[in-house]
């Protein structure tokens, strides 16, 4: 198979190490090649940019931006871009906003090899690729009522441990309005208090500590 034939593919992932190990793994495939890395969101971007590869695999956390707005900002310069999310995050949430931003496949790090190679060609081929294990994550939560944006504000400061009061003071909102804001964030993620909330919201995606 000729290098002109074969499926070429970008990874971007701030550690070398998952580049390596993906490098190593792709060179014994007769039909790809692995045609650069990059550590960054913005090395990543221009990398795509210069070399037009058929697949990007993209981590959900780098260095500088998400996985989820390099995706998009991938497709804002190449509306048919095919991009595979591959990441340790496994939280609906995160799955459904790479899915959002146009990635095509998700794929969890630690995954048997021949899954990733099968996702890898299964995208090439315009089909997506979602695995069982991440289709189940989406189907669990599957017509769950979304925190509004207020709420997740509320929400990443209960999860720094700030009291209402706090909250409210960082927020330029009233201690009362912030009550009523912990109150629904209980009710849609079904939880009974705000440990449980942070807890099922850091398993979940929805929110994540820096």
């Amino acid at each position: 198979m000729t290098s002109s034939t074969k499926i070429r593919i970008v990874c971007i992932d701030d550690h070398p190490i998952v580049r390596e190990g993906l490098a190593s793994i792709i060179a014994l495939q007769s039909d790809m090649e692995m045609a650069g890395g990059a550590e960054s969101g913005a090395q990543g971007l221009a990398l795509f940019r210069r070399l037009k590869p058929d697949i990007a695999l993209v981590d959900l956390r780098l260095p500088d931006m998400n996985g989820h707005e390099l995706t998009r900002q991938i497709l804002e310069h190449s509306p048919g871009a095919r991009i595979i999310v591959l990441t340790s995050f496994e939280g609906d949430a995160d799955i459904e906003r790479a899915l959002a931003a146009g990635a095509r496949g998700y794929v969890v790090k630690g995954v048997p090899r021949e899954e990733l190679l099968g996702a890898i060609r299964a995208v090439h081929a315009g089909k997506k690729h979602i695995h069982g294990f991440v289709a189940e994550k989406l189907a669990e939560h599957m017509g769950s009522e979304k925190l509004s944006e207020r709420e997740l504000q509320v929400l990443k400061e209960m999860a720094a441990g700030k009291r209402n009061k706090e909250i409210g003071a960082e927020l330029s909102i009233a201690e009362d309005t912030v009550k009523m804001h912990v109150k629904n964030i209980l009710e849609k993620l079904q939880v009974n208090d705000r440990t449980e909330a942070v807890t099922v919201a850091l398993r979940r995606g929805i929110l994540h500590l820096d």
